[in-house]
C-alpha cells in the first residue's frame, strides 16, 4: 500500500510541476484532457476492472451526473461547489438503484452490459423530452469565472479540479488492490460461486462498486459540464463517454492501478498524433486508429500495464 500511495504522490507532483511550468494552451488542454479520460476509464475499472461487471452504458452515470450540476446550478442558483457534491450523489444514487435492479434479478456478463446501454438509452430519452432539462437543446452555464464557480480562466486552474478526483480515484484503486473488500470483490469477479460459498454476499460487493464507479463518473460529467459550459441529451449519454472509458481501461489493463491512466494517456495521444498526421486525409486517421486498438487488444490481452507479462508468454510460446 505504501508504494502504491508514494506512486500516486509521485504522479500528482509531476503533474503539477507540468502544469506550471508549462504556458503552452495546446499542452495545458492536452494534459487537462488526458486526465479527464483518464478519470473515466478509473471510473469505469473500479467495476468492470475489479468487479468483473463489465458495463456499456456508463454514459448513465456520466450524464447524471453533468444534468444534476447544470439544473442545480441553473435553475435553482445552487452553488457550483454544492451542485458538484449533488452531481456526485445522484450519479450515486443512480448507480445504486441500477446495481440493485440487476443484482437482485442475477444480471451479469453480457446481460449487465445491455441494462446498463439500456438504462442509458431511457435516461437520454427523458433528457430529451423532459422540460426541465432543456430538451433537445441542452443546458448552457453561464459564465462566471472564478474558484466559487469553479470556472477557471485557464488551465491550470481547470486541471488542478480534475487531478484532484484522479488522485482520489487513485486512492480508491489502491484501496481496493490492499483491502478486505478489494479481495472479497476479486473473488466475486472471478468465482461468484465460490466466493459465496467462503461468506461473501456477491450482490452487496457489486452493488458497493456500482456505487463506487457511478460516484467517479458523476463527477467527470460534472467536470465537464464546468469546463465547457454546455450539455445536452447526445454529450452527456451517449455511447461516445461509455466507449472512452472501458476502452481506456482494457487498453491500458483492467484490474490494475495504472493502467487505466496509461490506457487513456496513450489513447489520447494516438489519436492526436494521427489526426495532426492524417487530418488531411478524412476518415484516415480513424481508420489508423481503429487498428492500432486492435493490435493492443490481440497482442496484449492484458493491457499495456501487463506488456511485460505478454511479451514473456509470446517468448516462451515461440520457443516452446
Amino acid at each position: 500500500m505504501t508504494r502504491d500511495l508514494l506512486g500516486i504522490a509521485a504522479f500528482a507532483l509531476a503533474v503539477i510541476a507540468a502544469t506550471v511550468l508549462l504556458s503552452s494552451g495546446v499542452w495545458l488542454n492536452a494534459i487537462m484532457m488526458t486526465l479527464y479520460a483518464a478519470l473515466l476509464a478509473l471510473a469505469w475499472n473500479l467495476l468492470g476492472g475489479f468487479g468483473g461487471q463489465f458495463s456499456f452504458g456508463h454514459a448513465l452515470f456520466f450524464g447524471t451526473g453533468a444534468y444534476a450540476s447544470a439544473v442545480a446550478q441553473v435553475t435553482h442558483g445552487v452553488n457550483a461547489w454544492a451542485a458538484l457534491a449533488l452531481a456526485v450523489a445522484a450519479a450515486a444514487a443512480v448507480g445504486g438503484f441500477v446495481g440493485a435492479l440487476a443484482f437482485r434479478y442475477g444480471l451479469k456478463g453480457s446481460y449487465f452490459a445491455l441494462v446498463t446501454l439500456a438504462f442509458a438509452e431511457v435516461f437520454r430519452i427523458l433528457a430529451v423530452s423532459a422540460g426541465f432539462t432543456g430538451g433537445g437543446v441542452g443546458m448552457m452555464l453561464p459564465l462566471k469565472e472564478s474558484f466559487a464557480n469553479l470556472q477557471f480562466g485557464s488551465r491550470k486552474g481547470s486541471i488542478g479540479l480534475v487531478l484532484g478526483f484522479v488522485v482520489a480515484a487513485l486512492l480508491v484503486t489502491a484501496w481496493l488492490r490492499h483491502s478486505r473488500y478489494g479481495a472479497q470483490l476479486q473473488a466475486v469477479r472471478d468465482n461468484e460461486d465460490a466466493a459465496r460459498a467462503i461468506g461473501v454476499d456477491p450482490r452487496r460487493t457489486k452493488l458497493v462498486a456500482t456505487v463506487l464507479s457511478a460516484a467517479f463518473m458523476g463527477a467527470a460529467g460534472a467536470f465537464y459540464l464546468q469546463v465547457f459550459q454546455y450539455i445536452d441529451p447526445g454529450l452527456a449519454f451517449g455511447a461516445h463517454v461509455s466507449v472512452e472509458a472501458l476502452v481506456g481501461a482494457i487498453v491500458g489493463g483492467m484490474g490494475t492501478l495504472w493502467g487505466p491512466v496509461l490506457g487513456a494517456a496513450v489513447l489520447h495521444l494516438l489519436a492526436e498524433g494521427t489526426r495532426n498526421l492524417f487530418g488531411a486525409l478524412p476518415g484516415l486517421n480513424m481508420v489508423i486508429y481503429g487498428a492500432v486498438l486492435v493490435l493492443i487488444v490481440m497482442f496484449m490481452p492484458r493491457g499495456l500495464a501487463g506488456l511485460g507479462r505478454s511479451v514473456r508468454d509470446v517468448w516462451k510460446g515461440g520457443r516452446g
